[in-house]
């Protein structure tokens, strides 16, 4: 009799006790296959990470001949695939001249920016500024970084860290009284360069933001990056765009932050999640030109022993050239425009939505409100209304997973996923607002 997961697993971000979800055996495309024989519309790239669906064959193969090469090498010694994925980042990015670290995860590629940018910047102990309501990782530092409300419930002290936090860009419910998004966007920005002239610019190392999309359902106003890029340049401070879920197609662009064009070019970058298409775990610091020369004739203090896994590169490469041949980054931009324009048709009919926002690629945010006029949320953040974890249930019953966080519905779907997988989702999201929120 197989062993069951939940009595001797300890699962992140849960209560054991209640821990009981089913076990996925395979998958294709944008379907998840369950040991029960049943199979599941992926809403959410699971984490947002799956962006080229489950079991791409392209990343199979290139996983299956790399293993049969060489499995692993420390990065003490070369291996190909990992100056391959470094120069094809450096080019899809244009940091031509730029250098890549490679991690294991987006959470310590967070971590290794910034002891990158307090070495290039020669502030050993300098601040770091961040927002609230946005999501860096679960590592110490990163959970620091965020302005998240577990780091409180952790006993995590940002301050002590180094970390300085500033409202968020969040259009709908800003919190610089801004009376539109445009507005909110201006002061947003602002706030960081009032903060960064504040602790004086000698003193702060970078500013880390995330340049769209994040489980904290915020998607900035269009004039917020550019902005921020100008004030923090005109500082002499880097700015460090935390790209680990936005990046690879997830919001219309290889990296979001082009959607910007120069205007939005940050100092580092940092990535995960879509650099493999998730099928081996690894991360990124994508660091410029400027960044990388300051760091050329010294020691750099840092390493893990699985940094830059062979394994893991031959992946991300292959999964670049996915992206790239199947015209994925492309196909994001256009379904992301009916994804939203699908959501906001939703929007007229249930006035439980209060906002509808993102769209740029395949990644969507529903927020949910009790009053539309107030704005009054469902439940106190972050907590998710007992109405829409029933309708999370019902969907999954009925073949079709949903992500959710406090009141938002975070829709997310494979780059891969069909036309008609993504219109039959949202009718049924559609049938089940009306249901659970009449």
């Amino acid at each position: 009799m197989a062993t069951a997961e939940r009595d001797c697993v300890l699962h992140s971000w849960s209560v054991q006790a209640d821990w009981d979800a089913p076990t996925v055996v395979g998958g294709r495309g944008a379907r998840l296959h369950l040991a029960d024989g049943r199979e599941i519309l992926d809403m959410s790239s699971l984490a947002e990470c799956s962006n080229l669906g489950h079991q791409h064959p392209r990343l199979i193969e290139a996983i299956r001949a790399q293993a049969e090469r060489l499995c692993f090498v420390t990065n003490a010694w070369g291996a190909q695939p990992r100056a391959e994925l470094a120069q094809a980042l450096l080019e899809r990015s244009g940091f031509e001249g730029g250098r890549v670290f490679f991690t294991l995860g987006g959470a310590d590629a967070n971590e290794h920016a910034v002891r990158i940018a307090r070495q290039a910047a020669r502030k050993p102990g300098g601040a770091i500024i961040a927002r609230e309501r946005s999501y860096h990782g679960a590592t110490q530092l990163a959970m620091a970084m965020s302005g998240d409300t577990r780091a409180k419930a952790l006993g995590i002290d940002p301050r002590a860290l180094g970390v300085h936090h500033v409202p968020p860009p969040y259009g709908y419910r800003c919190p610089f009284g801004g009376r539109d998004e445009a507005q909110c966007g201006e002061r947003a920005a602002a706030a960081v360069a009032d903060r960064i002239d504040d602790l004086g610019a000698g003193n702060v190392a970078a500013v880390i933001m995330e340049p769209d999309a994040g489980t904290n359902g915020i998607v900035a106003p269009d004039n917020y990056w550019p902005a921020l890029r100008m004030h923090t340049a005109d500082r002499g401070v880097w700015l460090i765009a935390d790209e680990v879920m936005s990046a690879f197609g997830r919001c219309g662009e290889w990296f979001a932050w082009q959607r910007h064009g120069e205007a939005g070019r940050p100092d580092l970058m940092t990535l995960a999640k879509g650099l493999t298409g998730a099928a081996l775990p690894l991360g990124a610091v994508v660091l410029s030109r400027e960044v990388a020369a300051t760091l050329e004739h010294e020691v750099l203090y840092s390493g893990l022993t699985y940094c830059g896994h062979p394994l893991a590169c031959a992946a991300g490469v292959a999964a670049l050239q996915a992206y790239e041949d199947e015209g994925l980054i492309e196909r994001s931009r256009a379904l992301g425009v009916r994804l939203l324009a699908r959501l906001q048709q939703l929007q007229t009919r249930h006035r439980v939505i209060g906002d509808v926002r993102g769209g740029h690629g395949l990644y969507a945010i529903v927020e949910l409100v009790s009053d539309r006029q107030s704005r009054a949320a469902l439940a106190p953040w972050p907590q998710t209304p007992p109405a829409l974890k029933a309708l999370v249930d019902e969907a999954m019953a009925a073949g079709v997973s949903f992500a959710t966080r406090g009141n938002l519905i975070v829709l997310a779907p494979p780059l891969v996923v069909s036309e008609d997988e993504l219109a039959d989702a949202i009718s049924l999201l559609d049938r089940l607002l009306a249901r659970f929120f009449p």
